[in-house]
């Protein structure tokens, strides 16, 4: 269920991001990219960002954009972005405007979706499309925190997952149904 407040800001959804990764939709891709931040205070860096504990957090330390810059060896689809926070526990230092951009390098990276939170308490999900709205091809891609909660200058963001849909279509010769048919239709 989402929730926006009156000036159409989005508030709140409850989101499982595993979940189409259970279903064999999407896979996780954050690993197969190099990670780096703009910026962070002594022992909670990019790593906080990966462990998947949501009591450990990355904190941005200087001056509004706080970036996360996420790096992919070759071109990768990526069709959504799940983000974790938590207003209740991080007040100010919750994003309330984030960037989400990509392109081949950072001398080409172009807005693809600009979202705005109200008080958020979980997992954020940003669809990410192209201008055909289709999953993107990029090499990098970056998350710019424009704007905390309270004008806090500092972020903090807990943990960020990557998702990339499964396209049976790029192993598979032809569209059968029956198991039969299927194992022969693999490229080996």
């Amino acid at each position: 269920m989402s929730t926006w407040d009156a000036s159409g800001s989005f508030c709140f959804e409850t989101i499982d991001p595993m979940r189409d990764v259970r279903a064999g939709l999407v896979r996780e891709v954050g690993s197969l990219a190099i990670w780096s931040v703009s910026s962070c205070k002594p022992g909670f860096g990019v790593n906080q960002l990966r462990d998947e504990n949501i009591e450990t957090y990355w904190q941005s330390c200087g001056q509004l954009p706080h970036l996360v810059n996420i790096q992919f060896r070759r071109k990768t689809i990526v069709s959504d972005v799940y983000i974790y926070v938590d207003h209740r526990i991080d007040e100010s230092y919750t994003p309330s405007i984030i960037s989400v951009r990509a392109g081949k390098n950072f001398n080409d990276l172009q807005e693809v979706e600009l979202v705005e939170l109200c008080e958020p308490y979980s997992w954020i999900r940003i669809k990410i499309k192209d201008v055909h709205s289709l999953s993107l091809k990029t090499h990098l891609l970056q998350i710019a925190i424009l704007k905390n909660h309270q004008n806090g200058n500092n972020c903090h963001i807990r943990l960020i997952k990557i998702h990339s849909p499964i396209s049976t279509k790029d192993f598979l010769l032809g569209n059968f149904s029956t198991v039969e048919m299927r194992q022969y239709t693999t490229i080996k």
